[in-house]
């Protein structure tokens, strides 16, 4: 597998040591800008709902407004001046980054401006290798990608539908060519050195004895470090049970044989700002 050279790789490292969401020193120490830029999505995911207005619920998917990419400078300006300890601006929603035009837009003019700062996303992968090269070229150096089942069996119980170059797949076909994109995109992020994570939703009764399955599979494609989250009972899952603390610890840990684990995710908002786990008071005035 071609990745970059030594110099690049170790100048990420170091980059990584100040990303809350890459090590866990970081988290305590370094705060992260997620900019709300990007509405649209082009999966349905049965755990999802995306209402904008829920400035009480910290979960993905959830923003008090968007923002457009001038606005989202103007407010990463406002942020750094006041916080300088944040070093990551993200976009993560709230639908799918690579669905929007918008995400390349502000991270072309917050690279131009703020080099130096972290350039990151949260993607489902569908259009990953297809924006590889924009988002390289934008100064992104860390991606995480959800991947919820690389079985295509799996993954028809959890998405609803795939919408993909004007079409619309749904069960089986769906979850098969999402996977297959987001192999290929997670490939692709990895041959240009970019650290790629994995998030994967634990839902007890659909994918729980599948992770460990997921977690080597990604592994053989280069992927960093994974972070499997707690299902959050909402949307078409309403009526299922939460895991328990019990139940991730064990996952982790059976995962921990093929990659690296982050027990430290608090689920953020697509709006969040700040250390994790402490929203900054500027968040708060969005």
């Amino acid at each position: 597998m071609c990745v970059a050279n030594k110099d690049t790789t170790s100048q990420l490292e170091k980059e990584l040591n100040k990303h809350p969401c890459f090590q866990k020193g970081a988290s305590k120490k370094f705060g992260r800008i997620h900019l709300p830029v990007a509405p649209v999505c082009n999966i349905q995911c049965r755990y999802c709902d995306k209402r904008y207005d829920c400035v009480n619920e910290s979960r993905p998917g959830v923003t008090s407004k968007l923002m457009t990419p001038k606005a989202a400078l103007k407010w990463v300006s406002e942020i750094i001046a006041e916080e300088p300890n944040m070093k990551v601006v993200g976009i993560a929603g709230p639908g799918d980054p690579l669905a929007n035009i918008e995400t390349l837009n502000t991270l072309d003019i917050i690279h131009k401006k703020y080099p130096e700062l972290i350039k990151c996303i949260s993607t489902n992968g569908l259009m990953l290798k297809e924006r590889i090269e924009h988002l390289s070229a934008a100064g992104v150096r860390t991606i995480t990608v959800t991947v919820n089942a690389v079985d295509p069996e799996i993954g028809s119980q959890i998405y609803e539908y795939v919408r993909f170059k004007g079409r619309t797949y749904r069960g089986k076909k769906a979850a098969a060519l999402l996977w297959s994109q987001q192999a290929a995109g997670i490939e692709a992020a990895v041959k240009k050195g970019i650290r790629v994570k994995i998030n994967t939703i634990l839902i007890p009764d659909i994918n729980k004895e599948h992770i460990p399955v997921v977690a080597k599979t990604v592994a053989e494609l280069g992927v960093y470090m994974m972070n499997v989250m707690p299902l959050i009972p909402i949307a078409g899952f309403k009526d299922m049970k939460a895991p328990t603390v019990e139940e991730i610890k064990a996952i982790r840990k059976e995962c921990e044989r093929y990659l690296r684990q982050m027990d430290w995710c608090k689920q953020c908002r697509a709006d969040a700002v700040g250390i994790l786990g402490r929203q900054s008071a500027k968040c708060r005035a969005l």
